[in-house]
């Protein structure tokens, strides 16, 4: 039994050792039971440090096998995302060649096509221009090399030698905006001139991609000059200016050939905000900031070599013509009107053809003159009622007689005033007044209103005149334009010459017509003579005056030379008021000493700007065989 006991003890016992290995393994404690009591939580603590340990441990493992492969892919993934980005290049270079070759470079829309016509008088001053666009082409070799780096500097400084697009430029104009510097562009000249000329105004990129495109082409197959000419003929300058042709006149008041260096950095300086700096000149505010750019575009010009430091230095800001300008209307149309008509016949084309094509009308007309004329015309004034002065009595008296000074008028008279002066033994019209104001009376009284003449036709009668002057004197009421070319004709000792007013007409520098003297013989030299012994009085007197008139409504003066032809005609009327028509009237007292003042005035005028001439040492091939030719005509 015991032995069994012991045995079966030694059993338990072994079982209890094993036991208590067993808890004691699993952090337990004796005499507590497995896992539980006081040595649980110790023994769990030390299980978790270690689970974690190993779970970093498992992660390091891996980063490192990571690492691993990527370093022993890199080269692998480098090499095929640069295929794929070769490939994507290669299309987009494909494509852009594709592009490029398919481009078309398109020919300038109509509204750049179009051109205005601009007139001008004997002397080269500025009389007015018609047409839908105010631009005029010229050549590039007529803008002054100054002129085209101050552009140059200005707006695209690497134009000489970039490729049509400038990435600098691009960036540049962008840090000027960041800055708040000066406002530059980003396109260079020749994208400005595709854009402006030969594409829509429309800001999409499809439009911007396509102007780079055309602009390297256009680079590629042409030269800088071309293109910088057709860019000057085409930009916006302000007032109205497209070009600058157009723009030397508007800001200025020349052709673009005579443009300093100071108005040419200045007209540059324009360019960038052209609607802005177009007041320079009038706005104080505007003129300031121009002065300022003006300046930076000079200082650009002497860094680059364009002008030399003497050059800058000396550069004073110009000044500017009034702006807004004033009109052409008052007298300026009345020669426009005329000059037009006549060379749209010379180049055998319609008016509206000649408006649009770009022509410089080079006229016979004496502008100083023409205004001194209709100062003097609007000098007169016209009384209702009243008693004259002594002066007007003895200047009416001196015109046309004691019975004109004895007659009163009553009511409202308007009274017209033509004016024609023209060279004898040529043709040339210097002064052609045919109204106070074109814009209330477009009607040209000189050249086309019907005037009775009276006995200012009695030096012709009974001789025989040849055409265009034989049905003269059967004219009751000529035009002042023919009846002071009838005298003209007598002052060139019975040569006729067809008055015009158009003498050279040009285009980009080339000229499509010069006039030449129309004459024939249309009285004989006798009849000449009678004419001029009767207007004379004595032969050797000089200058010739007649004075006729119809009754009281009409009153001629006409004096003349053999250099000058000088006809005043004046008639009266009652305005048109409501229904009721115009009417004639008598003329007023004032009407002799008018006619009297302009006919002395604008004689003086024009004679005294022939000052140094010598006319016995010109000769004229209008006149016969040792006469001498008109003063006038020479200038």
């Amino acid at each position: 039994m015991n032995g069994a006991d012991v045995d079966t003890g030694g059993r338990a016992g072994g079982t209890g050792i094993a036991v208590i290995a067993d808890d004691h393994d699993r952090g337990g404690s004796p005499g507590h039971g497995p896992g539980r009591g006081p040595g649980r939580g110790p023994g769990r603590g030390r299980h978790g440090a270690g689970g974690r340990g190993r779970l970093m441990a498992g992660l390091r493992r891996r980063l490192v096998k990571r690492r691993i492969r990527i370093r022993r892919t890199r080269g692998r993934r480098l090499r095929r995302a640069l295929v794929v980005l070769l490939a994507l290049l290669a299309n987009l270079v494909g494509a852009a060649v594709v592009a490029y070759h398919l481009t078309k470079i398109p020919e300038p829309h109509p509204e750049t096509a179009m051109q205005s016509t601009v007139f001008v008088d004997d002397h080269g001053d500025y009389l007015g221009r018609r047409g839908p666009v105010d631009r005029q082409e010229i050549p590039l070799s007529q803008v002054p090399r100054y002129v085209q780096e101050a552009v140059i500097a200005a707006e695209n400084r690497s134009f000489r030698s970039d490729t049509g697009i400038s990435p600098r430029a691009i960036a540049r104009a962008a840090w000027a905006t960041v800055s708040g510097g000066d406002r530059q562009g980003g396109s260079t000249i020749t994208q400005q001139y595709v854009k402006n000329a030969l594409l829509s105004p429309e800001q999409t990129l499809s439009r911007k991609a396509r102007e780079a495109l055309i602009s390297i082409k256009l680079d590629r197959t042409r030269s800088k000059d071309e293109i910088l000419q057709g860019y000057l003929n085409t930009v916006y300058f302000g007032r109205g200016a497209a070009g600058i042709q157009s723009a030397a006149r508007n800001y200025f008041g020349v052709d673009a050939k005579d443009l300093t260096v100071s108005q040419g950095a200045a007209l540059a300086s324009v360019i960038n905000i052209p609607s802005y700096y177009e007041k320079a000149g009038s706005d104080p505010k505007v003129t300031a900031k121009l002065v300022d750019r003006w300046e930076w575009v000079l200082d650009a010009m002497a860094h680059s070599g364009a002008i030399t430091s003497a050059q800058r230095a000396g550069a004073r800001f110009p000044a500017f013509r009034f702006y807004p300008p004033g009109d052409t209307d008052g007298q300026r149309q009345y020669l426009i009107d005329a000059a037009a008509s006549e060379a749209a016949d010379r180049l055998g084309i319609t008016e509206d053809q000649l408006a649009r094509g770009g022509y410089t009308v080079r006229t016979t007309f004496d502008l100083t003159a023409q205004d001194a004329t209709a100062e003097l015309a609007a000098d007169g004034t016209e009384k209702k009622t009243g008693e004259k002065t002594a002066e007007e009595k003895a200047a009416d008296a001196k015109a046309g007689g004691k019975k004109r000074a004895e007659v009163k008028t009553s009511g409202d008279v308007r009274v017209h005033t033509a004016v024609v002066a023209l060279v004898p033994g040529d043709g040339a019209v210097r002064v052609l007044y045919g109204g106070a104001d074109y814009a209330s009376q477009p009607f040209n009284d000189a050249r086309d209103g019907a005037v009775e003449a009276g006995t200012a036709l009695q030096p012709f009668s009974g001789m025989k005149l040849l055409a265009p002057l034989t049905d003269l004197t059967r004219t009751a009421a000529p035009t002042p334009l023919r009846l002071a070319s009838a005298y003209a004709t007598a002052a060139a000792h019975g040569v006729y010459a067809t008055p015009y007013t158009v003498a050279k007409i040009t285009r980009a520098g080339r000229t499509l017509y010069e006039a030449h003297p129309r004459t024939r013989t249309a009285m004989t030299r006798a009849d000449a003579g009678m004419v001029a012994k009767l207007l004379y009085g004595r032969l050797d007197a000089a200058p010739a005056t007649r004075t006729g008139a119809a009754g009281l409504r009409t009153l001629w003066q006409t004096t003349y030379d053999e250099h000058l032809t000088l006809t005043v005609a004046l008639f009266a009327e009652h305005p048109a008021k409501g229904k009721k028509a115009a009417l004639p009237a008598p003329l007023p007292y004032t009407a002799g000493s008018r006619s009297l003042s302009v006919s002395e005035g604008v004689w003086s005028k024009i004679v005294g700007t022939a000052e140094g001439h010598d006319p016995a040492a010109e000769p004229n091939p209008g006149l016969p065989t040792g006469q001498t030719k008109p003063i006038l005509a020479t200038r």
